[in-house]
C-alpha cells in the first residue's frame, strides 16, 4: 500500500481508501476519488506540487497534501 502522493510519473494504481475527515474527504469524493477508482499519475510540477492525475476519463490536479489522504494499491 502507498499513498497517491508517493506515485511516480507514469504509475497506475487503484484507490483502496480515502482518509481525512470533513471537507477534505468530501471534496476528494466529489472529484471522483473513491475506493475502486483507477488512477494514473500524468505529471508533477517541478517542485512536486501539484500533481496531475487521470481518472474516470478526465484529468485532475491535486495538491500533494490532498493526495496524501488517498491510499493506493
Amino acid at each position: 500500500m502507498k499513498l497517491l502522493s508517493e506515485l511516480s510519473i507514469g504509475e497506475r494504481g487503484k484507490v483502496t481508501a480515502v482518509n481525512g475527515e470533513g471537507a477534505i474527504r468530501r471534496r476528494l469524493f466529489d472529484m471522483g476519488i473513491t475506493p475502486g477508482a483507477e488512477v494514473y499519475l500524468r505529471k508533477k510540477a517541478p517542485l512536486g506540487d501539484p500533481i496531475e492525475i487521470a481518472l474516470r476519463g478526465y484529468e485532475l490536479t491535486l495538491r500533494k497534501a490532498e493526495a496524501a489522504h488517498v491510499e493506493i494499491e
